[in-house]
């Protein structure tokens, strides 16, 4: 029986635990936290912090000495310079810590690419603001931490002022105190997986990225497989193929990340391990019938991968959803009987504090989907990532700020209508009538733009529908029993979707039962 020490038991390690499970393995999971999904699974866990490569090497020396050990390996987290540095100093499967390094410092991996002559922008890292000059590729520039995952503290600058507050922040949430500044590369993003084996490299998977909400770099999904001509992908591989290589990945697993820019693929990131997102665990054996997960656990017990032809030829699409900020206080969740939806996974409850994400780990949940048909995929998981509601406690002010404010203005307005329009809300009350009841909402002025559609896909039509479906409130002239919202639903309604209309429905009428004068309603933000 081998036994195998898995780094991480979160939701993203579980294909990797219960495979090795299935195999008849031994499992033991280590992670710094506790209330996790993996500790029930794990036949032994180690409650160790993963950035602590001593511990787990004495933890796992222990192991290896008292019961024996086949392997290390982890699957979607940051950590495999400490899976490297454990294999290294006990003899066991996979890459030598200097190659680790190479793929996890974003600095290092950098000069590994440009002084191999590969395709990748141009960079330099900084560990303080002083100086700070601009950047000789000139701008835009991408800043970001050189030891981060899930796009924490990544974003585009376009001007020196905004360079020195993007770098801030990336040090604040780099662990070694260095940032890297890159040359932005436009072109569309693909993700890549792939195993190792005796210096052979198994691609398993493309897929297309769908990165959004600049200046920001949000994964609102994937689908898989990529729908790029076939010249263009062998191009995205064959580069992808030699980064590996440089950054001594020969044993093991790799996730890139690959630009196709006018000039051609150019490597963005390369890591040594496997995705980050559900594209090893779910989409790509969804998609292909391979368990790339059982096949890389096999490696890393020093045994070759097994069969990895693909056995099916479906598309699966993963997509987000998102939340504006605030605090939940409800989650509506749509009905998932279609057999297409093959997963929905929730990183928020009730109680949870949500924000718009700027990165990917501030996203509230994720939808799953297959279909032989890419349309028939894409459309599902859109349209079913588009239904989960996430309702907000109308006590918080910051949603409102959120609405109504400077609070996130980076943030594009859920419905993108013409100024014209905007002009015609500026003569509309925000409230009409008095009472203790909400009685309707006041027409919308003008031509309504029901082709719109919000962040995640939702029209003008369906959100509006649904937030009178909800509350049962009607569009119509003021009524003399109660009030009537005027614009401040509609501005709610256009800057936050059907969150926001939702909100300043809850918010009024939480307001009036408490007593409140309709004007007190709207006095935060409107005098």
């Amino acid at each position: 029986m081998k036994r195998i020490l898995i780094l991480g038991g979160s939701t993203l390690q579980l294909p990797a635990i219960k495979a090795a499970k299935n195999m008849g393995w031994q499992v033991i999971v280590a992670d710094g936290k506790k209330d996790i999904p993996g500790f029930d699974l794990a036949d032994r866990f180690l409650h160790i912090d993963l950035k602590d490569r001593r511990a787990m090497e004495i933890a796992a020396g222990e192991i290896l000495e008292n019961v024996g050990l086949d392997g290390v390996f982890t699957a979607g987290t940051d950590f495999s310079t400490t899976v490297a540095w454990v294999s290294e100093k006990l003899g066991l499967p996979g890459i030598p810590y200097a190659a680790a390094l190479n793929a996890t410092d974003k600095g290092r991996m950098r000069s590994c690419f440009s002084g191999a002559g590969l395709p990748s922008p141009g960079f330099f890292v900084i560990n303080s603001l002083e100086p700070l000059s601009s950047p000789p590729f000139g701008f835009p520039v991408v800043v970001k931490p050189v030891d981060n995952m899930g796009a924490r503290g990544i974003r585009r600058v376009d001007t020196p002022e905004e360079l020195r507050i993007a770098a801030e922040n990336a040090l604040s949430l780099s662990r070694s105190g260095q940032v890297i500044i890159e040359q932005f590369i436009p072109g569309p993003e693909f993700s890549i997986d792939a195993l190792i084996f005796e210096e052979e490299i198994y691609i398993c998977g493309i897929a297309d990225r769908h990165i959004v909400f600049p200046p920001y770099f949000i994964e609102i999904g994937h689908t898989i497989p990529s729908q790029a001509p076939v010249s263009e992908q062998q191009g995205i591989i064959e580069t992808f193929k030699k980064g590996v290589k440089v950054l001594g990945i020969h044993h093991g697993a790799a996730k890139g990340d690959i630009k196709l820019s006018p000039q051609g693929p150019i490597i963005g990131e390369i890591a040594a391990r496997l995705s980050g997102g559900y594209m090893s665990g779910w989409t790509y054996p969804y998609a292909s019938g391979v368990d790339v997960t059982a096949a890389a656990l096999k490696i890393a017990v020093g045994n070759p991968p097994g069969d990895l032809r693909e056995k099916e030829q479906y598309v699966c699409a993963e997509r987000a959803f998102i939340s504006i900020p605030g605090k939940v206080k409800k989650i509506l969740v749509p009905e998932m009987t279609d057999s297409g939806i093959l997963e929905a996974f929730f990183r928020v409850e009730r109680g949870s504090e949500v924000t718009f994400p700027r990165n990917n780990v501030e996203k509230c949940g994720n939808i799953i989907t297959r279909d032989k048909d890419r349309g028939g995929a894409v459309h599902l998981a859109e349209e079913t990532a588009g239904k989960v509601l996430l309702i907000l406690d109308p006590a918080r002010t910051d949603t409102g700020d959120f609405l109504f404010g400077d609070y996130e203005k980076w943030v594009p307005p859920a419905y993108n209508v013409e100024e014209q329009t905007l002009l015609l809300l500026g003569s509309m009350p925000l409230i009409e009538g008095q009472g203790n009841m909400v009685r309707g909402i006041l027409p919308f002025p003008g031509q309504a733009p029901e082709h719109l559609r919000d962040w995640v896909g939702r029209s003008w039509v369906e959100a509006l529908d649904e937030i009178l479906s909800f509350t049962g409130l009607s569009i119509g002239s003021a009524c003399d029993t109660g009030i009537t919202l005027g614009s401040f639903f509609w501005k709610a309604f256009i800057r936050g979707g059907i969150q926001g209309g939702l909100w300043v429905i809850d918010r009024a009428r939480s307001a009036l039962s408490d007593g409140w004068e309709a004007e007190d309603i709207t006095a935060p933000w409107f005098t």
